[in-house]
């Protein structure tokens, strides 16, 4: 049997009828945790906490539209 290596699937953007973990928002934000699980924030709750969710995310994508605060810590570390 020949071994196939496949790419990890890549962060999606939260979808329309996703909802903040926080406060049942449209998601805006969708961050993975390292082992694996996800979470996902509208845009107040993704920016109000992005010093504390930039220390646990692994990786994160945004709608198109959404400009998080975090994004900027992540690329300086």
């Amino acid at each position: 049997m020949t071994a196939t290596l496949t790419p990890p699937p890549e962060t999606a953007a939260p979808a329309a009828d996703e909802r903040c973990d926080r406060c049942n928002a449209s998601g805006k934000l969708r961050i993975v945790l390292a082992g694996g699980s996800e979470l996902v924030f509208c845009g107040h709750h993704a920016n109000r906490y992005a010093e504390d969710l930039v220390k646990i995310t692994v990786d994160y994508s945004t709608e198109p539209d959404f400009d998080w605060r975090g994004s900027e810590m992540i690329t300086k570390n």
